[in-house]
C-alpha cells in the first residue's frame, strides 16, 4: 500500500522544524552557524564555541562533532554547502578545516590528533599530538574513509571507500587503499605523472 503524499509532506515538515530547532539550540550554546544549516540527529557534546558551520551545511543522522583541547575559534570549520553522511565523526583538537561543496560519505573518521606512544608510560596518560587537517573545496570522501592528522586533501580530490589517508592527496587526484595511494587524476594526467608524484612523496 502506497503512502499518501500528505504523510510525506507531514514527515518532511516535522524534519524541517526539528532541524530549525537544533539551529536555534546550538546557536544559543555559542556555536557559529552562518545562515541555515540542515541538522538531523547530530551529537555535539561540548565546546560549541569552537565550531563554525557555514550556510547550507548538511549534517545527517548520527554525525558527531568532537572537540578537545584548549578553546580556539574555528577549531572545526565546515564550509558552505558541504554534505556529511550518516555516522561520520570529526575529532578536532587544533584545527580541522573542511572546504565548501565537499561530500563526505557515511561512517568516516576525520581527526587532527593522535595519542603519544612513547615507552615508559601508558598511551592513555600521554598528551595528544595535534597537526591540522585540511580538506579543500569540492573533494569527495567515500564511505568508511579515515583521515589522519596532518593530511591535506586537495581541491576536487576523490578518496575511495574504506581508505586510510596518512599523506597529502593532490588536487583532482583519485586515491584509495590502506594506506591510500594515488591511482590517477580526474583531469586526464597520465599514469607516468602519477608514478612520479608517488616516488617524490616516498
Amino acid at each position: 500500500m502506497s503512502v499518501r503524499p500528505s504523510l510525506h509532506f507531514t514527515h518532511r515538515l516535522a524534519l524541517g522544524l526539528a532541524s530549525r530547532a537544533r539551529n536555534l539550540y546550538y546557536r544559543s550554546l555559542g556555536m557559529r552557524i552562518e545562515g541555515y544549516v540542515w541538522l538531523r540527529g547530530v551529537s555535539i557534546p561540548k565546546h560549541w564555541a569552537d565550531i563554525t558551520l557555514e550556510r547550507g551545511v548538511a549534517l545527517d543522522d548520527g554525525v558527531c562533532l568532537v572537540i578537545g583541547g584548549a578553546p580556539r575559534r574555528d577549531k572545526l570549520l565546515i564550509g558552505a554547502d558541504t554534505y556529511v553522511n550518516r555516522y561520520t565523526i570529526f575529532d578536532a583538537h587544533q584545527h580541522l578545516h573542511v572546504g565548501r561543496r565537499v561530500m563526505i560519505g557515511p561512517h568516516c573518521y576525520i581527526t587532527d590528533a593522535d595519542h603519544g606512544t612513547e615507552p615508559g608510560s601508558s598511551v592513555q596518560s600521554q598528551p595528544m599530538r595535534a597537526v591540522p587537517v585540511i580538506i579543500e573545496d569540492e573533494a569527495w570522501l567515500g564511505a568508511h574513509v579515515t583521515i589522519l592528522p596532518g593530511v591535506r586533501i586537495g581541491r576536487g580530490a576523490v578518496i575511495g571507500a574504506g581508505s586510510v589517508v596518512r599523506r597529502n592527496v593532490p588536487a583532482m587526484a583519485i586515491a584509495a587503499g590502506v594506506p591510500a595511494r594515488l591511482l590517477r587524476y580526474r583531469d586526464g594526467h597520465s599514469k607516468d605523472a602519477v608514478d612520479a608524484v608517488i616516488e617524490t612523496s616516498e
